[in-house]
């Protein structure tokens, strides 16, 4: 699990609560149809604007924003490096056996379109069309959230202006506008909550990691290109090695 992500969630949750604890009770900050009002309503929103499979879709992907996916960056320009040397002693074909070995359903793919002798050309538009495909999903899943972010404050906004026009109507009872005013405000509070502590946090963190994924995914990509253009094998990894963070760097043996 992505420590940081539920870590940051539970904590800020409790500091609210404390907050709201240490000069009053919870109880005032209850109030179930502001509840029902910006949650409901910020569902509405969500999907009039987005197609309700892409909704559901998005669901199911905010599990990736609390998991943690280790991208093994050394070992695989070494690999890379290693069916380098293999497809220039034994040929294109002899990448079959590594593609069945392979966990990487990307790398897999890529190695038996090679093995199957496809147009070079052809095997890079593949590859590269699968990845913008891959961020096209992801932008949604994140556009998605971040419409969260956006719909929860108006919402909120929405509820403490019908919360005004109702304390408006009791102006002839003076006892009745505080309390009537705190729960206008509830709703804005509710709103701002949900925006800046899920909706927009949860957008920002599934946008990193769909920016880790494709990266990954563009270094094996880049790599099978230059292994069909017969590229030497060590040219390959120090290509492949300018464009990674130094700690993340395959260095190979002397």
């Amino acid at each position: 699990m992505d420590k940081s992500t539920a870590g940051g969630l539970i904590i800020a949750f409790v500091l609210i609560l404390c907050g709201i604890l240490i000069g009053s009770s919870i109880i005032i900050f209850i109030d179930l149809p502001s509840v029902i009002l910006v949650i409901g309503c910020s569902i509405c929103s969500i999907f009039i604007g987005f197609p309700g499979d892409e909704v559901f879709g998005a669901m199911k992907a905010v599990r990736k924003a609390f998991q943690v996916t280790q991208y093994d960056y050394q070992g695989t320009v070494e690999l890379l490096s290693k069916l380098s040397n293999r497809a220039r002693r034994d040929g294109l074909l002899s990448l079959e056996e590594a593609a069945d070995e392979s966990d990487n359903d990307f790398l897999a793919r890529g190695l038996r379109m090679m093995a199957d002798g496809h147009d070079p050309s052809a095997i890079e538009g593949v590859l590269f069309d699968e990845l913008g495909k891959i961020e096209e999903r992801h932008k949604v899943n994140i556009d998605i959230f971040d419409g969260v972010g956006q719909y929860a404050p108006a919402m909120g906004m929405i509820g403490t202006l019908i919360g005004l026009v109702q304390m408006l109507q009791k102006m002839d009872d003076p006892s009745a506008i505080g309390p009537a005013m705190a729960v206008a405000l509830l709703t804005t509070f509710y709103g701002a909550v949900i925006a800046n502590v899920v909706g927009i946090p949860l957008a920002n963190k599934l946008k990193k990691k769909s920016q880790e994924e494709i990266a990954f995914k563009e270094l094996i990509a880049q790599g099978l290109i230059s292994i069909l253009g017969g590229e030497n094998p060590r040219f390959m990894v120090d290509r492949l090695n300018a464009t990674l963070s130094p700690e993340r760097r395959y260095e190979e043996a002397a």
